[in-house]
């Protein structure tokens, strides 16, 4: 990963952000919403450009003109969803909120481009522009790709209607068992799923992924990290 130096954030802000998780925890427990959360935070910092150092997990996402670009169909939703937790934490910044990580991510009001975000019916080599963009890695692809082992697609919003998984509100390594298994009566596998067990780099990560949760859990956590903090607290 690539060396980080974070900001020094007050004692006040670090009780704020532990208060807030814990109602964050309390909310995905009760509304059952963990995937459309993750798919936020996911979205957020996803607009990250490596090279013009522009979008990322800054905030921006809140704004209306980037909720209004089409990957980020129903996320308006989430946004409504924890705004009232927000409220009770004024101290936060959005970017805070809405990721995982260390602490002291400033809000920015300026949305990225749209089309900085993956498409689901593209292959491989749009995948790695994409990620390539962000900055990210061959493995951080495949690590990420199991995300959607939470939640479904909805047609409204994406063109697609299912879940990945038997348990979309479970999070395991289902998503690469069921990749690997083939197409099921009731799950989803879309262009950008298959696309992994056709490239020569990508489809031995997802059997190492399907044979070994441990593994799984390990490098996603990992990459979600990176993910979280693209143009954040970079070293000099």
């Amino acid at each position: 990963m690539a060396l980080k130096c974070y900001p020094t954030v007050s004692e006040e802000y670090q009780k704020a952000v532990q208060k807030c998780k814990r109602k964050l925890r309390g909310l995905i427990a009760e509304k059952h919403c963990a995937p459309i959360i993750l798919r936020l935070a996911w979205h957020s910092a996803g607009t990250f450009d490596v090279n013009t150092k522009t979008g990322g997990p800054f905030g921006t996402i809140r704004h209306p003109d980037e909720l209004s670009h089409e990957a980020n169909n129903g996320l308006d939703m989430a946004v409504r969803l924890l705004e009232p937790i927000k409220e009770q934490f004024p101290i936060l910044s959005y970017a805070d909120f809405y990721q995982e990580g260390h602490p002291g991510r400033p809000d920015k009001n300026e949305p990225p481009p749209e089309g900085r975000l993956p498409q689901a019916t593209k292959g491989s080599d749009h995948l790695r522009g994409v990620f390539g963009h962000m900055g990210l890695s061959d493995k951080d692809i495949v690590a990420l790709s199991g995300g959607p082992t939470l939640g479904r697609c909805h047609k409204e919003r994406s063109g697609f209607e299912g879940p990945w998984t038997r348990n979309p509100l479970i999070f395991d390594n289902s998503y690469f068992k069921e990749l690997l298994s083939g197409k099921k009566e009731g799950l989803i596998q879309l262009p950008t799923d298959k696309a992994l067990l056709e490239d020569h780099v990508f489809r031995p990560l997802v059997e190492k992924y399907a044979a070994d949760e441990d593994a799984f859990f390990t490098d996603y956590s990992e990459s979600h990290l990176k993910l979280s903090e693209l143009g954040f607290a970079d070293a000099e």
